[in-house]
Protein backbone atom coordinates (compact mmCIF):
# COMPACT_ATOMS: atom_id res chain seq x y z
CA UNK A 1 0.00 0.00 0.00
CA UNK A 2 0.95 3.52 -0.28
CA UNK A 3 0.91 5.92 2.75
CA UNK A 4 -0.16 9.36 1.99
CA UNK A 5 2.98 9.78 4.98
CA UNK A 6 6.11 10.85 3.31
CA UNK A 7 8.39 7.84 4.20
CA UNK A 8 9.03 4.22 3.46
CA UNK A 9 10.58 2.05 6.02
CA UNK A 10 13.28 -0.12 4.83
CA UNK A 11 14.05 -3.68 7.08
CA UNK A 12 16.92 -5.32 5.66
CA UNK A 13 16.27 -8.96 7.03
CA UNK A 14 16.41 -9.31 10.78
CA UNK A 15 18.56 -5.67 11.07
CA UNK A 16 17.72 -2.29 12.11
CA UNK A 17 14.92 -0.16 10.50
CA UNK A 18 15.62 2.56 8.37
CA UNK A 19 13.61 5.32 7.29
CA UNK A 20 13.80 6.33 3.26
CA UNK A 21 12.94 8.84 1.33
CA UNK A 22 11.33 6.71 -1.36
CA UNK A 23 10.59 7.77 -5.40
CA UNK A 24 8.89 5.33 -6.54
CA UNK A 25 5.29 5.79 -8.11
CA UNK A 26 3.46 5.84 -11.55
CA UNK A 27 2.82 4.15 -14.98
CA UNK A 28 4.06 0.72 -15.21
CA UNK A 29 5.99 -0.37 -11.74
CA UNK A 30 3.64 -0.42 -8.56
CA UNK A 31 4.24 1.24 -5.39
CA UNK A 32 0.66 1.95 -3.44
CA UNK A 33 -0.49 4.29 -1.58
CA UNK A 34 -1.76 3.09 2.04
CA UNK A 35 -1.90 4.21 5.22
CA UNK A 36 0.03 1.10 6.62
CA UNK A 37 2.59 0.05 4.03
CA UNK A 38 2.28 -2.63 1.27
CA UNK A 39 5.22 -2.95 -0.82
CA UNK A 40 8.37 -0.34 -0.33
CA UNK A 41 11.54 -2.21 1.33
CA UNK A 42 14.70 -3.83 0.48
CA UNK A 43 15.48 -7.04 2.03
CA UNK A 44 18.06 -7.68 -0.16
CA UNK A 45 21.54 -7.06 1.25
CA UNK A 46 23.51 -9.09 -1.15
CA UNK A 47 22.09 -8.02 -4.05
CA UNK A 48 25.13 -5.49 -5.14
CA UNK A 49 27.64 -8.58 -3.81
CA UNK A 50 25.90 -11.13 -6.13
CA UNK A 51 27.93 -12.40 -9.25
CA UNK A 52 26.07 -11.13 -12.62
CA UNK A 53 23.05 -13.47 -12.96
CA UNK A 54 22.64 -15.81 -16.37
CA UNK A 55 21.17 -13.92 -18.90
CA UNK A 56 18.22 -14.96 -21.49
CA UNK A 57 19.33 -13.76 -24.97
CA UNK A 58 16.79 -10.89 -26.19
CA UNK A 59 16.49 -12.23 -29.92
CA UNK A 60 13.11 -13.63 -29.63
CA UNK A 61 10.02 -12.56 -28.91
CA UNK A 62 8.09 -12.11 -25.59
CA UNK A 63 5.21 -14.62 -26.49
CA UNK A 64 6.07 -17.13 -23.90
CA UNK A 65 9.22 -18.80 -25.16
CA UNK A 66 10.78 -17.04 -21.97
CA UNK A 67 12.55 -14.68 -24.50
CA UNK A 68 11.92 -11.02 -24.70
CA UNK A 69 12.68 -9.19 -27.47
CA UNK A 70 13.64 -5.40 -27.29
CA UNK A 71 12.19 -3.50 -29.97
CA UNK A 72 15.01 -1.35 -32.31
CA UNK A 73 13.17 1.64 -31.65
CA UNK A 74 13.26 0.98 -27.48
CA UNK A 75 17.17 -0.40 -28.22
CA UNK A 76 17.57 2.83 -30.14
CA UNK A 77 15.89 4.90 -27.39
CA UNK A 78 18.06 3.06 -24.95
CA UNK A 79 21.39 3.71 -26.70
CA UNK A 80 21.28 7.33 -26.91
CA UNK A 81 20.69 7.77 -23.37
CA UNK A 82 24.03 5.58 -23.05
CA UNK A 83 21.96 1.94 -21.89
CA UNK A 84 23.06 -0.99 -23.57
CA UNK A 85 20.92 -3.58 -22.68
CA UNK A 86 23.77 -6.58 -22.78
CA UNK A 87 25.46 -4.35 -19.78
CA UNK A 88 21.91 -3.73 -18.51
CA UNK A 89 21.14 -7.69 -17.69
CA UNK A 90 25.08 -7.70 -16.02
CA UNK A 91 24.08 -5.11 -13.80
CA UNK A 92 23.86 -1.94 -14.72
CA UNK A 93 20.46 -2.20 -14.10
CA UNK A 94 21.76 -1.19 -10.37
CA UNK A 95 22.28 2.71 -11.78
CA UNK A 96 18.97 4.53 -10.85
CA UNK A 97 20.94 8.06 -12.17
CA UNK A 98 17.59 10.37 -11.93
CA UNK A 99 18.19 11.30 -15.83
CA UNK A 100 18.58 7.88 -16.73
CA UNK A 101 15.47 6.66 -15.12
CA UNK A 102 12.71 5.99 -18.16
CA UNK A 103 9.33 6.99 -16.85
CA UNK A 104 7.12 7.57 -20.43
CA UNK A 105 4.58 5.26 -20.97
CA UNK A 106 6.22 3.74 -24.13
CA UNK A 107 9.66 2.95 -22.58
CA UNK A 108 9.31 0.47 -20.90
CA UNK A 109 11.95 -2.09 -20.95
CA UNK A 110 12.25 -5.60 -19.02
CA UNK A 111 15.00 -7.75 -20.19
CA UNK A 112 14.92 -11.18 -18.42
CA UNK A 113 17.44 -12.08 -15.95
CA UNK A 114 17.59 -15.55 -15.43
CA UNK A 115 17.85 -16.46 -11.72
CA UNK A 116 17.87 -13.24 -10.48
CA UNK A 117 14.64 -13.70 -8.46
CA UNK A 118 15.64 -17.10 -6.64
CA UNK A 119 14.11 -17.97 -3.28
CA UNK A 120 16.43 -16.05 -1.03
CA UNK A 121 15.99 -12.78 -2.93
CA UNK A 122 11.94 -13.67 -2.98
CA UNK A 123 11.81 -13.97 0.67
CA UNK A 124 13.96 -10.96 1.36
CA UNK A 125 12.04 -8.71 -0.89
CA UNK A 126 10.26 -6.03 1.24
CA UNK A 127 6.78 -4.55 1.14
CA UNK A 128 6.90 -0.36 -0.03
CA UNK A 129 5.74 0.56 3.34
CA UNK A 130 3.63 3.39 2.47
CA UNK A 131 0.62 4.64 4.69
CA UNK A 132 -1.67 7.20 4.95
CA UNK A 133 -2.06 9.39 8.02
CA UNK A 134 -5.71 9.69 8.93
CA UNK A 135 -4.76 13.10 10.33
CA UNK A 136 -4.04 13.62 6.04
CA UNK A 137 -7.60 13.13 5.17
CA UNK A 138 -9.34 16.35 7.13
CA UNK A 139 -9.27 18.23 4.26
CA UNK A 140 -10.65 15.70 1.68
CA UNK A 141 -13.75 16.95 -0.22
CA UNK A 142 -16.22 14.98 -2.09
CA UNK A 143 -17.85 11.76 -0.79
CA UNK A 144 -16.34 10.01 1.97
CA UNK A 145 -18.37 7.74 4.64
CA UNK A 146 -17.09 6.99 8.30
CA UNK A 147 -13.53 5.09 8.52
CA UNK A 148 -14.50 1.57 8.69
CA UNK A 149 -14.50 -0.81 11.59
CA UNK A 150 -10.92 -3.27 11.13
CA UNK A 151 -11.81 -6.46 9.51
CA UNK A 152 -9.12 -8.95 10.70
CA UNK A 153 -7.80 -10.58 7.76
CA UNK A 154 -7.63 -14.44 7.19
CA UNK A 155 -5.32 -16.60 6.54
CA UNK A 156 -6.08 -18.84 3.22
CA UNK A 157 -5.55 -21.87 3.95
CA UNK A 158 -2.59 -23.99 1.44
CA UNK A 159 -2.43 -25.09 -0.70
CA UNK A 160 -3.13 -21.86 -2.26
CA UNK A 161 -3.62 -22.75 -5.57
CA UNK A 162 -6.45 -24.78 -4.67
CA UNK A 163 -8.14 -21.51 -2.68
CA UNK A 164 -6.68 -18.53 -4.46
CA UNK A 165 -5.66 -19.67 -7.55
CA UNK A 166 -5.55 -15.99 -9.30
CA UNK A 167 -2.99 -14.78 -6.72
CA UNK A 168 0.20 -14.41 -6.35
CA UNK A 169 3.73 -11.72 -6.02
CA UNK A 170 4.75 -9.30 -7.95
CA UNK A 171 8.87 -8.29 -7.45
CA UNK A 172 10.39 -5.68 -8.92
CA UNK A 173 13.75 -3.74 -7.76
CA UNK A 174 13.60 -0.13 -6.86
CA UNK A 175 16.25 2.65 -5.97
CA UNK A 176 15.23 1.61 -1.68
CA UNK A 177 16.30 -1.87 -3.18
CA UNK A 178 14.19 -5.26 -4.26
CA UNK A 179 10.22 -4.34 -2.98
CA UNK A 180 7.41 -6.98 -3.59
CA UNK A 181 3.68 -6.36 -4.37
CA UNK A 182 0.74 -8.33 -4.90
CA UNK A 183 -1.40 -8.87 -8.18
CA UNK A 184 -4.16 -11.19 -9.50
CA UNK A 185 -4.02 -13.27 -13.18
CA UNK A 186 -7.07 -12.12 -15.11
CA UNK A 187 -8.60 -12.79 -18.65
CA UNK A 188 -7.27 -11.24 -21.86
CA UNK A 189 -10.13 -10.48 -24.52
CA UNK A 190 -7.97 -11.39 -27.27
CA UNK A 191 -6.78 -14.84 -25.91
CA UNK A 192 -9.73 -16.49 -24.08
CA UNK A 193 -8.96 -19.10 -21.86
CA UNK A 194 -5.00 -18.14 -22.65
CA UNK A 195 -4.32 -15.40 -20.80
CA UNK A 196 -0.68 -13.71 -19.93
CA UNK A 197 -2.28 -10.73 -17.92
CA UNK A 198 -1.68 -9.65 -14.58
CA UNK A 199 -3.30 -6.95 -13.30
CA UNK A 200 -1.52 -4.79 -9.79
CA UNK A 201 -1.26 -1.09 -8.72
CA UNK A 202 0.61 1.19 -10.55
CA UNK A 203 2.89 2.08 -8.01
CA UNK A 204 3.80 -1.36 -7.97
CA UNK A 205 5.76 -0.71 -11.84
CA UNK A 206 6.14 2.90 -11.72
CA UNK A 207 7.83 5.65 -9.48
CA UNK A 208 5.20 8.12 -10.59
CA UNK A 209 5.46 11.78 -10.95
CA UNK A 210 9.22 12.20 -9.92
CA UNK A 211 10.54 8.88 -10.93
CA UNK A 212 10.30 6.52 -13.63
CA UNK A 213 9.55 2.09 -14.36
CA UNK A 214 10.84 -0.11 -11.67
CA UNK A 215 13.11 -2.99 -13.01
CA UNK A 216 13.48 -6.60 -13.18
CA UNK A 217 9.72 -7.38 -11.97
CA UNK A 218 8.91 -10.44 -12.38
CA UNK A 219 5.37 -12.19 -11.50
CA UNK A 220 4.98 -15.39 -9.25
CA UNK A 221 1.57 -17.14 -8.92
CA UNK A 222 0.85 -19.38 -6.19
CA UNK A 223 4.08 -17.83 -4.12
CA UNK A 224 4.79 -20.09 -1.37
CA UNK A 225 1.80 -22.36 -2.07
CA UNK A 226 1.93 -24.89 0.36
CA UNK A 227 2.02 -21.87 3.42
CA UNK A 228 5.67 -22.03 5.36
CA UNK A 229 6.93 -18.75 7.52
CA UNK A 230 9.94 -17.40 6.69
CA UNK A 231 12.07 -19.19 8.47
CA UNK A 232 10.81 -22.51 7.08
CA UNK A 233 11.17 -20.99 4.03
CA UNK A 234 15.01 -20.73 4.07
CA UNK A 235 17.19 -22.66 1.68
CA UNK A 236 13.84 -23.57 0.31
CA UNK A 237 13.89 -24.69 -3.49
CA UNK A 238 12.52 -22.90 -5.98
CA UNK A 239 10.30 -25.40 -7.06
CA UNK A 240 8.68 -24.85 -3.79
CA UNK A 241 8.57 -21.03 -3.35
CA UNK A 242 7.41 -21.20 -7.25
CA UNK A 243 5.84 -23.92 -8.02
CA UNK A 244 4.78 -22.36 -11.02
CA UNK A 245 7.61 -20.76 -12.62
CA UNK A 246 9.11 -16.85 -12.75
CA UNK A 247 7.13 -14.77 -15.05
CA UNK A 248 8.35 -11.81 -16.18
CA UNK A 249 6.92 -8.71 -17.57
CA UNK A 250 7.37 -8.05 -21.00
CA UNK A 251 5.30 -4.97 -21.02
CA UNK A 252 3.74 -2.75 -18.59
CA UNK A 253 1.04 -0.18 -18.22
CA UNK A 254 -0.73 2.08 -16.23
CA UNK A 255 -3.12 5.15 -16.13
CA UNK A 256 -1.39 8.79 -17.33
CA UNK A 257 -2.62 9.96 -14.35
CA UNK A 258 -0.53 7.87 -12.33
CA UNK A 259 2.88 8.74 -14.28
CA UNK A 260 1.68 12.56 -14.02
CA UNK A 261 0.55 12.72 -10.55
CA UNK A 262 1.46 9.56 -8.45
CA UNK A 263 3.52 10.09 -5.39
CA UNK A 264 4.40 8.57 -2.43
CA UNK A 265 2.85 10.36 -0.17
CA UNK A 266 -0.26 12.53 0.32
CA UNK A 267 -2.52 9.62 -1.68
CA UNK A 268 -1.93 11.41 -5.21
CA UNK A 269 -3.48 9.75 -7.84
CA UNK A 270 -4.46 6.62 -5.63
CA UNK A 271 -8.00 6.74 -8.02
CA UNK A 272 -5.79 5.75 -10.92
CA UNK A 273 -3.56 3.42 -8.95
CA UNK A 274 -3.58 0.06 -11.29
CA UNK A 275 -1.72 -1.62 -13.94
CA UNK A 276 -1.50 -4.20 -16.10
CA UNK A 277 1.57 -6.54 -16.92
CA UNK A 278 2.28 -8.78 -19.50
CA UNK A 279 3.87 -12.22 -18.78
CA UNK A 280 6.06 -14.53 -20.31
CA UNK A 281 8.06 -17.16 -18.21
CA UNK A 282 11.31 -16.96 -17.62
CA UNK A 283 12.55 -20.35 -18.39
CA UNK A 284 10.06 -21.10 -21.71
CA UNK A 285 8.50 -24.42 -21.11
CA UNK A 286 5.59 -26.27 -22.82
CA UNK A 287 4.16 -23.10 -24.52
CA UNK A 288 1.32 -22.75 -22.25
CA UNK A 289 0.25 -19.38 -21.35
CA UNK A 290 0.08 -18.09 -17.77
CA UNK A 291 -3.89 -18.51 -17.60
CA UNK A 292 -3.36 -22.55 -18.55
CA UNK A 293 -0.94 -22.85 -16.35
CA UNK A 294 -2.39 -21.95 -13.41
CA UNK A 295 -5.77 -23.12 -14.83
CA UNK A 296 -7.11 -19.95 -14.08
CA UNK A 297 -7.95 -15.95 -14.44
CA UNK A 298 -10.65 -13.27 -13.23
CA UNK A 299 -12.67 -11.12 -15.31
CA UNK A 300 -12.11 -7.57 -14.75
CA UNK A 301 -15.81 -5.47 -14.25
CA UNK A 302 -15.39 -2.02 -15.34
CA UNK A 303 -18.74 -1.14 -14.97
CA UNK A 304 -19.56 -2.84 -10.99
CA UNK A 305 -22.19 -0.78 -9.07
CA UNK A 306 -21.75 2.52 -7.59
CA UNK A 307 -20.20 1.99 -4.30
CA UNK A 308 -23.65 1.82 -2.05
CA UNK A 309 -24.80 -0.66 -4.22
CA UNK A 310 -22.22 -3.45 -3.71
CA UNK A 311 -22.55 -5.69 -0.83
CA UNK A 312 -19.29 -7.52 -0.20
CA UNK A 313 -15.63 -7.10 -1.35
CA UNK A 314 -12.89 -10.11 -1.08
CA UNK A 315 -9.10 -8.19 -1.17
CA UNK A 316 -6.54 -10.80 -1.05
CA UNK A 317 -2.31 -10.72 -0.58
CA UNK A 318 0.52 -10.65 1.06
CA UNK A 319 0.95 -8.53 3.86
CA UNK A 320 4.24 -8.30 4.62
CA UNK A 321 4.67 -5.67 7.46
CA UNK A 322 4.17 -6.66 11.11
CA UNK A 323 2.56 -8.18 12.40
CA UNK A 324 2.86 -10.69 8.75
CA UNK A 325 5.98 -11.58 7.58
CA UNK A 326 5.00 -11.72 3.66
CA UNK A 327 5.50 -15.16 3.05
CA UNK A 328 1.86 -15.83 3.56
CA UNK A 329 -1.41 -15.57 1.75
CA UNK A 330 -4.70 -13.54 3.35
CA UNK A 331 -8.03 -12.33 2.76
CA UNK A 332 -10.43 -9.40 4.20
CA UNK A 333 -13.85 -9.46 3.35
CA UNK A 334 -16.10 -6.39 3.89
CA UNK A 335 -19.38 -4.04 2.59
CA UNK A 336 -17.38 -1.38 0.79
CA UNK A 337 -17.71 2.04 1.93
CA UNK A 338 -16.41 5.39 -0.14
CA UNK A 339 -12.91 7.22 0.05
CA UNK A 340 -13.02 10.36 -1.91
CA UNK A 341 -9.17 11.96 -1.93
CA UNK A 342 -10.21 14.69 -4.57
CA UNK A 343 -13.71 15.92 -5.58
CA UNK A 344 -12.35 16.14 -9.23
CA UNK A 345 -11.27 12.21 -9.10
CA UNK A 346 -12.94 9.04 -9.26
CA UNK A 347 -14.24 7.76 -5.35
CA UNK A 348 -12.75 4.63 -4.05
CA UNK A 349 -13.71 1.77 -2.40
CA UNK A 350 -12.79 1.51 1.07
CA UNK A 351 -12.96 -1.62 3.02
CA UNK A 352 -11.99 -2.67 6.38
CA UNK A 353 -8.86 -4.58 6.95
CA UNK A 354 -5.65 -5.11 8.95
CA UNK A 355 -3.88 -6.23 5.93
CA UNK A 356 -0.48 -4.00 5.88
CA UNK A 357 2.07 -3.18 3.31
CA UNK A 358 3.09 -6.09 0.59
CA UNK A 359 -1.02 -6.86 0.40
CA UNK A 360 -0.78 -3.54 -2.34
CA UNK A 361 -1.62 -4.75 -5.87
CA UNK A 362 -3.56 -7.65 -4.32
CA UNK A 363 -7.22 -8.18 -6.27
CA UNK A 364 -10.54 -7.18 -5.07
CA UNK A 365 -12.80 -9.61 -6.21
CA UNK A 366 -17.25 -8.80 -5.72
CA UNK A 367 -20.27 -10.16 -8.15
CA UNK A 368 -19.78 -8.42 -10.97
CA UNK A 369 -22.44 -7.15 -13.57
CA UNK A 370 -23.24 -10.50 -15.02
CA UNK A 371 -23.80 -11.94 -11.52
CA UNK A 372 -20.41 -14.13 -11.54
CA UNK A 373 -17.12 -13.36 -9.64
CA UNK A 374 -14.85 -10.48 -11.34
CA UNK A 375 -12.03 -8.18 -10.05
CA UNK A 376 -13.46 -4.79 -9.43
CA UNK A 377 -9.89 -2.97 -7.63
CA UNK A 378 -6.78 -3.31 -6.34
CA UNK A 379 -5.70 -2.44 -3.02
CA UNK A 380 -3.80 1.20 -3.14
CA UNK A 381 -3.59 2.74 0.02
CA UNK A 382 -4.05 2.36 3.92
CA UNK A 383 -3.74 3.85 6.93
CA UNK A 384 0.23 4.02 8.60
CA UNK A 385 -1.58 2.51 11.85
CA UNK A 386 -3.87 -0.05 9.78
CA UNK A 387 -7.54 -0.88 10.10
CA UNK A 388 -8.62 -0.39 6.53
CA UNK A 389 -7.42 -0.09 2.71
CA UNK A 390 -8.70 1.56 -0.39
CA UNK A 391 -9.14 1.18 -3.87
CA UNK A 392 -9.39 2.53 -7.04
CA UNK A 393 -12.81 2.23 -8.71
CA UNK A 394 -12.39 0.45 -12.11
CA UNK A 395 -13.75 2.59 -15.33
CA UNK A 396 -13.13 3.80 -18.52
CA UNK A 397 -9.17 4.52 -17.54
CA UNK A 398 -8.56 1.40 -15.84
CA UNK A 399 -10.80 -0.63 -19.20
CA UNK A 400 -8.33 1.85 -21.51
CA UNK A 401 -4.88 0.61 -19.36
CA UNK A 402 -6.24 -3.46 -20.22
CA UNK A 403 -7.23 -2.75 -23.83
CA UNK A 404 -4.55 -1.42 -24.87
CA UNK A 405 -2.31 -4.38 -23.49
CA UNK A 406 -4.19 -6.72 -24.65
CA UNK A 407 -4.17 -5.51 -28.19
CA UNK A 408 -0.47 -5.17 -28.10
CA UNK A 409 -0.19 -9.19 -27.94
CA UNK A 410 -3.46 -10.32 -29.86
CA UNK A 411 -2.42 -12.63 -32.54
CA UNK A 412 0.76 -13.44 -31.19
Amino acid sequence: MRPIRPSCTVRRGAGARRTTSPVLTAVALASALALTATGCDSGDAKADSRPPASVTPGDAGGTGDGRIKIPDDIRRKLEERGIDIDKWRNGAWKDWNRDDWLREAGDFVNPIIKDLWDPDRMRQAEDPDRGVDDNDLSGDQGVTDPAPAPVRARAVPPAYHANAATAGKVFFDSPEGSMVCSATVVQDPARPGRSNLVWTAGHCVHAGRKGGWYRNIAFVPSYNDTGRSAAQLRDAPQDEVAPYGVWWGDWAQTSQQWIEQGGSTGGQGASYDFAVIHVTPEKGGSGKSLEETVGAALPVDFDAPAVPKVNSVTATGYPAAPPYDGQRLYQCQDKPGRLSLNASDPTMYRIGCTMTGGSSGGGWVATGSDGRPALVSNTSIGPVTAGWLAGPRLGKAAEGVYDAVSRKFAGR
